[in-house]
């Protein structure tokens, strides 16, 4: 790695910066929260607010920043309760229940609004754990498909700056080529990693879970407005697993199961390019008529 490279900071760890409120607002005993200041990153902007997977990944941050955590994640759910606007926003974190292994937390996100107000914009709950180890298998079989080198990255309007941000080379079900309304099965399969590259870890991991383009769209191909109403992520894999993947891309499978009365849901898996399942997520988005 040269020295130049070392020096530049990517993308996404700039829109993870959080930086600690002033002396005084951090709590004190068996359950503190902690408080942080941090910003919307314009490299991750989507059409109203920023990218959905940063704004989780921001969240897991904040608990993976705690003095008092223990263990590494093994879920995370966030409430996407308002748009984020541009600007500066407060996160706390803060430990519900600690139990011998496992450790259960709260995460809050707010701004300031033009009335000057603090409104929830995002709330989270997150469960982390020393896992110890174990027999272990994964039932999942991975899709069988071509190997990401052998994809052409393909080339697709930018309308949002944060698909810039990631190298998404699909293997099935790519993004309608004509919003005619005709309709197709809701499953995707893609490979995928941050651009520039990133080693993996668990809040790129959270990021990458977010990036598949609205199953709606794909099962009917009209430009449908949608919003993630709440997501969930499941981590399957620990430290080690997600080094090992390096740089390297994940196959990520999503598909939907129902879509009815103005919501849908959408599951996904990741793997890594060695086969091992890092991760399945599960989200419910609304969706208008």
């Amino acid at each position: 790695m040269t020295a130049k490279k070392l020096l530049m900071q990517h993308p996404f760890d700039e829109a993870l910066a959080l930086t600690p409120r002033p002396a005084g607002a951090h709590e004190h005993g068996a359950a503190a929260a902690c408080h942080y200041f941090g910003r919307t990153h314009p490299a991750y902007a989507n059409m109203v607010g920023p990218f959905g997977g940063v704004t989780a990944a921001q969240a897991l941050q904040a608990v993976l920043r705690h003095p008092q955590r223990l263990g590494d994640p093994v879920s995370l759910t966030v409430n996407y309760a308002a748009a984020l606007a541009d600007g500066e926003f407060s996160i706390e974190a803060r430990p519900l229940r600690t139990n011998r292994s496992t450790q259960h937390w709260l995460v809050l996100l707010t701004q300031t609004g033009a009335d000057g107000v603090d409104a929830t914009v995002l709330s989270a709950t997150a469960v982390t754990a020393a896992r110890r180890r174990t027999w272990s298998a994964d039932d999942a079989v991975m899709p069988v498909v071509p190997a990401p080198q052998s994809i052409a990255r393909p080339v697709i309007a930018k309308r949002v700056k944060w698909i810039e941000r990631y190298d998404m080379r699909p293997c099935a079900g790519p993004m309608p080529s004509h919003w005619d309304g005709s309709e197709a099965d809701s499953l995707t399969q893609l490979w995928m990693r941050d651009d520039p590259p990133r080693p993996l870890d668990y809040l790129s991991l959270t990021a990458l879970a977010d990036v598949f383009y609205p199953r709606v769209w794909r099962r009917r191909a009209l430009m449908t407005p949608v919003g993630t109403v709440s997501m969930t992520v499941y981590y399957h894999a620990g430290a080690d697993e997600l080094a090992a993947s390096g740089e390297g891309y994940l196959l990520g499978q999503a598909r939907s199961q129902s879509f009815f009365n103005g919501f849908f849901d959408q599951s996904a898996e990741l793997w890594s390019e060695a086969g091992q399942l890092l991760a399945t997520t599960h989200q419910i988005v609304y969706y208008k008529e």
